[in-house]
C-alpha cells in the first residue's frame, strides 16, 4: 500500500489542479502504431488516412463537458467567428489544463486571427503535454515563420517531419 500511496496523491492532485476534468485518454500504443505506418507509407495517398487517426485521437477530449467545449470552438472556428472560438477554447484549457489538443486548438483559432504572440504559448505547452503532436509543431513552425523566426521554424519543422514525413508543411523546409 505504501507505495502506492504516492501515486494515488500524484493522481488525485493532477485531477483536482483540473478543476474536475479527468485524465486525457491514454493513446499511446495506438499513436506509436499510427507513427509507425507514416514511415513506412510509400507516399501521401497511403499516409493520409493515418494522419487523420491521429486527429480522431487528438480531438477525444478526457470527458463530454469537454468535449463539448471542443465542439462548440470548433464550430465556431469553421464559422469563422473566432472570438467565440477563442472563449470556448479559453473554457476548455481552464477545465481541462493537461488536455493538449484544448491548446493547440486555441492556438490556431489565435494564428486564424493572426495573432501569432498569442498564439506560440499554447503551441509550446501543447508540445510540452504531447512532444509527438505533429499538429502543433507544424503549427509552431508556421507561427514561427509568420514571426519572421525562419531559422527556428526549421528546426521544429524537422521534428514534425521526422514523425511524419507526409506532412503538407513539408513544402516549407529549405
Amino acid at each position: 500500500m505504501r507505495r502506492f500511496l504516492p501515486l494515488l496523491i500524484a493522481f488525485l492532485a493532477q485531477n483536482a489542479a483540473a478543476d474536475g476534468c479527468p485524465v486525457a485518454p491514454d493513446h499511446s500504443v495506438a499513436v506509436d502504431n499510427i507513427y509507425t505506418e507514416l514511415q513506412l507509407a510509400p507516399n501521401q495517398m497511403v499516409a493520409r488516412p493515418y494522419s487523420n487517426q491521429l486527429w480522431e485521437l487528438w480531438l477525444e477530449a478526457p470527458d463530454m463537458p469537454s468535449q463539448m467545449m471542443l465542439d462548440e470552438g470548433l464550430r465556431a472556428m469553421r464559422g469563422g467567428d473566432l472570438i467565440r472560438a477563442v472563449d470556448r477554447l479559453n473554457a476548455l484549457v481552464s477545465y481541462c489544463p493537461f488536455y493538449a489538443e484544448g491548446y493547440n486548438q486555441r492556438a490556431f483559432a489565435n494564428f486564424l486571427r493572426e495573432d501569432y504572440q498569442a498564439a506560440l504559448p499554447d503551441l509550446d505547452q501543447a508540445i510540452s503535454l504531447n512532444p509527438r503532436h505533429t499538429g502543433a509543431l507544424t503549427g509552431k513552425a508556421r507561427t514561427l515563420i509568420e514571426l519572421g523566426e525562419d531559422d527556428e521554424a526549421q528546426v521544429i519543422l524537422k521534428k514534425a517531419l521526422a514523425l511524419n514525413p507526409w506532412l503538407g508543411e513539408r513544402a516549407l523546409l529549405r
